[in-house]
């Protein structure tokens, strides 16, 4: 019987589209979680290429990765500047039944 070869899952790796990545992020921010939205940005970030997220942004690599990991906490400018260098908006709409 032969050995099964495994690797772990990279999202990154299945956010290859627009669409996609649209969904990923919407879904990140329907969650309310401000770790989770960065974790996820930092993998769409990895998904784009890291290295050149960091040169739009003006922001060191390493630093964004830091920042945009679970564990990371960036500033809402940092954020921003990643939005914007993802060619991603974001969009404000009223919520008809907030959560309390």
């Amino acid at each position: 019987m032969g050995t099964t070869e495994t690797r772990p899952w990279d999202i990154a790796e299945s956010l290859d589209s627009d669409e996609r990545i649209e969904a990923y992020l919407e879904a990140a921010l329907e969650e309310g979680d401000a770790t989770l939205v960065a974790a996820a940005l930092g993998d769409i970030a990895r998904a784009k290429g890291m290295s050149e997220i960091a040169r739009q942004t003006g922001l060191g690599r390493e630093s964004l990765y830091k920042a945009l990991s679970p564990e990371g906490n960036p500033e809402f400018g940092t954020i921003l500047k990643v939005i914007r260098a993802l060619g991603l908006r974001l969009h404000a709409s009223v919520d008809n039944h907030p959560h309390n």
